[in-house]
């Protein structure tokens, strides 16, 4: 018995794939490789290309690998991208799902851990969400991973999935030395590439009502997340009752400006970020909380912002190696 990870060839699927092999887990990775690596995916975890549109298949690998169960991490992630390609988005996020949820409800696979986002709430009216929280997307991404959670539902309403979704922001780090974030879009990824080019990073907007006039987000660390993915497709395995969404977030945040500070200290390379207007659409702070999921899942914040930056500069360097 095996676990599907769709997406697991990415920087967040292959750490869950890591984390579940770590568990004692067997896994099977479908993934169209368009943004994934196959390096990324250990070698004697069987690698299957293809899309999650691709329903039969889907269907053979859930029946060739017996799987028991499905961690769905493939999808579009780009939220401001996904202004520019709303239908290329929905595609993937939406129409991928319903592939995954019907494959697995023609296969009888009832265990579903949805990876899913906290842009579901768009710009919040309170410091810190949860999941009673109303949910606003602001872009295609966010709106497409809400419907997808909506469909994930209807079918638990149905009983032909037992499922959960866990909702984050920003992800950073590494638990595994060969895996690094690589996303062009994803600010740390910016800054390293732009202070490996010799150019000066930059912060949009110092005149927020923050205490150092920097956006607030939340940074969780990629190996916390993937455990908590872990848990979660043991506790939907052994048919313990679980919330439908659950927030993975830190309860505080971290500015902008304190990321850069840990970045300098973590590259040891002097740089102050130049300063830029504000960006269109960027609220302030956007926090969320992980009482319920440190509750119900064993979450918890296991590394510090410094840890955070410095697991990510060793991935990436790491990659630069012949």
């Amino acid at each position: 018995m095996s676990w599907l990870v769709t997406g697991g060839a990415g920087y967040i699927g292959a750490h869950v794939v890591h984390a579940l092999r770590a568990d004692g887990l067997d896994a099977v990775v479908v993934d169209d490789l368009s943004s994934g690596r196959q390096a990324f995916v250990p070698e004697d975890v069987p690698l299957v290309e293809g899309s999650v549109l691709d329903v039969e298949l889907l269907r053979h690998v859930l029946r060739e690998y017996a799987v028991e169960g499905i961690v769905h991490v493939a999808g579009f992630k780009y939220a401001g991208v996904s202004v520019q390609r709303p239908l290329h988005t929905f595609r993937q996020n939406l129409q991928g799902t319903v592939s995954v949820l019907e494959a697995a409800e023609a296969e009888g696979v009832e265990p579903l851990v949805f990876s899913s986002t906290a842009a579901v709430y768009g710009t919040p009216s309170t410091e810190i969400v949860d999941e009673s929280s109303p949910t606003r997307p602001e872009s295609p991404y966010g709106e497409s991973k809400l419907a997808a959670e909506w469909a994930i539902a209807d079918q638990a309403r149905r009983g032909v999935v037992r499922a959960t979704a866990l909702r984050y922001f920003n992800v950073v780090g590494s638990a595994v030395p060969s895996v690094y974030d690589a996303s062009p879009h994803n600010l740390l990824p910016l800054v390293f590439e732009a202070l490996l080019a010799g150019r000066t990073p930059r912060i949009n907007g110092t005149d927020y009502p923050t205490p150092d006039g920097t956006c607030v987000r939340d940074y969780v660390h990629v190996g916390d997340l993937a455990l908590a993915h872990v848990v979660a497709a043991r506790a939907l395995a052994e048919g313990r009752p679980l919330a439908p969404v659950y927030n993975l977030g830190s309860g505080t945040g971290v500015s902008v400006r304190e990321i850069m500070t840990a970045v300098a200290r973590a590259t040891e390379i002097a740089f102050e970020p130049e300063e830029a207007p504000r960006r269109a659409g960027d609220p302030a702070r956007i926090v969320a909380s992980g009482e319920l999921a440190a509750a119900e899942l064993g979450w918890a914040m296991r590394h510090s912002v410094d840890e955070m930056v410095a697991d990510a500069w060793n991935a990436r360097r790491a990659a630069l190696e012949p």
